[in-house]
């Protein structure tokens, strides 16, 4: 294949919400061949909540080696980069910030722009990571020989060793995280035989009650249902429905002349010609314009999102305040599914069935009389898909709204229950949880080693 057709499987221009349902494109390159034992992966962006954004981004999310963070440098450094590199540490003990379009800036602007990068990482994440300029317009050759010979280079010459450090971060990474849970029913079975009940009550007080979540929760779920089918029924009412209709009039105005014979047959070349257009024109609204009806599950996965990192905090803050020990970090997604295809219908043109006495009507005389009729009953069919394929919208992105609902809900139940778990432990585990931890301890040191 042409390197140049790439971007007829990559682009959103050119494959628009991945219509051609590309999973992966898997490039072999003459000019990569020196770094054999590497794989470069380009992922979509991060932030989105529609499978088609994230899933490839959040497949590989896991298995990155070594992270080549590209961030443009003529925008401040943001908090989803942060979050980000973040996100990253938890997989890969090698990340590298790229700062590109720096053809932008004089140098004097570029040390500026990398010295701010260090400072504001230095800061918000107390850890310096390896800063590279980049540009496509100026100076590119340079660049992209220092990326190959300070990252790539070394990577693919030490790529036994690279890939055990990879492996032992991550091994490390859980391992860190399952010591936290082990803390805290360390320090638990310490306490218990001072107030184990009253320690409980303390961390599991009526800020974190399970109830008044469970009908934030329900509440913000049933709020934001109720609101989707009127936003979808608006857009569709104010943007296409009165277009759609000037369209189909104006093309069966086209049509009607060339049909013959009687009131039967054009009726019945109208209902096949109506049934056509109307399913490729609905189909091609629900394909290109549905990213407009998600109004209310953006605003129920921000008020839920919302909603849990408060009910996390406080819970964090229980236990904190109570046994000095805080929560691993925990995180959460949604993933929505599309219609394939919308449910297309049209009732019959006449009540009457004209096809049994078609004999006895001179369309010569009637036929203005039904054209007229179809005109007005194709608009009338218009207003009916189109309210129909809401109510299919509606139908999935409220079970989608369901779904983050439940999600949320066993997210709070099963974080409770862990806690509850670990604070209601009998009596006579403390040696065997401290048994427990150091040796987890002393496996995560032997990798440190």
């Amino acid at each position: 294949m042409d390197i140049g057709a790439i971007e007829g499987f990559t682009s959103e221009a050119k494959n628009p919400a991945n219509q051609k349902n590309v999973e992966v494109v898997d490039l072999e390159l003459p000019s990569l061949e020196k770094y054999a034992g590497l794989r470069l992966v380009d992922t979509p962006g991060l932030g989105s909540i529609f499978k088609y954004h994230m899933e490839t981004s959040e497949n590989w999310l896991p298995e990155v080696g070594c992270a080549l963070l590209a961030i443009s440098s003529d925008r401040p450094l943001a908090e989803n980069d942060l979050q980000l590199i973040r996100d990253l540490r938890k997989h890969t003990p090698k990340i590298v910030l790229l700062l590109t379009k720096v053809d932008l800036l004089s140098q004097a602007q570029q040390k500026e722009v990398v010295h701010f990068f260090r400072t504001a990482l230095q800061k918000e994440l107390h850890e310096e990571f390896p800063i590279f300029l980049y540009s496509i317009r100026s100076e590119t050759e340079q660049w992209k020989e220092r990326v190959e010979s300070e990252i790539f280079h070394p990577l693919s010459i030490n790529r036994k060793e690279e890939l055990g450090n990879i492996l032992q971060h991550k091994v490390q990474s859980l391992g860190e995280g399952c010591l936290s849970y082990l803390e805290i029913a360390l320090k638990t079975s310490l306490q218990a035989d001072l107030n184990r009940e009253q320690l409980k009550q303390q961390i599991l007080n009526e800020r974190v009650n399970y109830e008044l979540i469970r009908e934030e929760i329900s509440l913000i779920a049933r709020e934001n249902s109720l609101q989707t089918r009127e936003i979808i029924q608006n857009y569709l009412e104010k943007f296409h429905e009165p277009q759609l209709k000037k369209k189909l009039v104006e093309m069966l105005q086209k049509e009607l002349p060339s049909w013959k014979g009687n009131v039967g047959k054009l009726t019945h070349r109208y209902e096949d010609w109506r049934r056509e257009v109307l399913t490729e024109e609905i189909s091609h609204i629900s394909k290109t314009e549905h990213q407009h009806f998600f109004g209310t599950l953006k605003k129920a996965h921000a008020s839920l999102s919302r909603s849990l990192e408060a009910f996390r905090n406080l819970l964090n803050q229980n236990i904190e305040r109570v046994l000095g020990l805080r929560l691993a970090e925990a995180d959460w997604k949604i993933e929505v599914a599309e219609p394939h295809q919308p449910d297309i219908r049209a009732g019959r043109t006449f009540d009457f069935h004209f096809g049994l006495i078609w004999f006895l009507i001179p369309m010569f005389i009637f036929r203005p009389l039904f054209e007229r009729h179809y005109l007005n009953e194709v608009t009338n069919e218009v207003f009916v898909n189109l309210s129909r394929l809401a109510a299919q919208w509606e139908d999935r992105i409220n079970k989608a709204i369901e779904g983050m609902k439940k999600q949320a809900l066993k997210y709070v139940q099963d974080e409770l229950a862990t806690v509850e778990a670990l604070l209601s432990r009998p009596h006579g585990q403390t040696e065997e949880i401290r048994r427990t931890i150091d040796e987890l301890k002393g496996q995560l040191e032997r990798l440190r080693a």
